[in-house]
């Protein structure tokens, strides 16, 4: 798996690339703003690209800028953002496509090696992954009359961990339940945000998480 990291602080930069390469990832460039990650994007098309939110010379969102118009330009490129606050609106912006290969994580959780290399690996197969604690301030912020308002107390906490790109079987280990109730749930969550109940594509998911982070 060939990896673009962009990240400004040199020291997280080649931990990252350090971490990466140590679980048999290729890092094929590591940057540290955002006119390097657009250019590293185009030239070396990477199977996925780790990227900071807030890179110089701003230290606003440049990173996140520069990861969406490569998406433009390469629709569906993978893409793992790291950022230091749960910022609701980058993540609503990036699911925003509707497309997959997407990762949101708070840079605390890079501490996690396993569960940080687990979000590299499922972006770049084409998977959605979500930070818990981002999960938690949507849930928190959702209106009363969006379509999250239709779903259970139930289906909202299994819609939140779908959000973080778990799987059925993960989910129902996480509940203490079985995977036929899980299975139940997910198909009652598609139904009720408006999701065709027969497709059965991976993409079935993401469209639910960014009905979930939209509403």
């Amino acid at each position: 798996m060939r990896v673009v990291i962009a990240e400004d602080l040199a020291l997280l930069r080649d931990g990252l690339t350090r971490l990466l390469e140590a679980y048999g990832c290729e890092v094929v460039a590591a940057v540290e703003n955002a006119e390097a990650l657009a250019e590293a994007l185009t030239r070396l098309e990477p199977d996925v690209a780790v990227v900071d939110v807030r890179m110089p010379p701003t230290f606003t969102d440049e990173g996140l800028r520069a990861a969406i118009t490569a998406r433009t330009r390469r629709p569906g490129l993978p893409v793992l953002v790291l950022s230091q606050y749960v910022e609701q609106l980058y993540a609503r912006e990036l699911l925003g496509s509707g497309d997959g290969a997407i990762g949101y994580l708070l840079k605390d959780r890079v501490a996690d090696v396993a569960t940080f290399v687990e979000a590299v690996r499922t972006v770049a197969a084409g998977g959605t992954v979500l930070d818990p604690e981002v999960v938690s301030a949507l849930i928190a912020r959702a209106p009363d009359d969006g379509p999250v308002s239709r779903l259970t107390s139930r289906e909202r906490e299994v819609l939140g961990l779908m959000a973080q790109g778990r799987s059925n079987a993960a989910i129902a280990a996480a509940l203490f339940v079985t995977e036929k109730a899980i299975s139940k749930h997910t198909s009652n969550i598609f139904m009720k945000l408006d999701l065709d109940p027969d497709d059965d594509s991976s993409n079935r998911r993401v469209m639910a998480v960014i009905a979930y982070l939209q509403s």
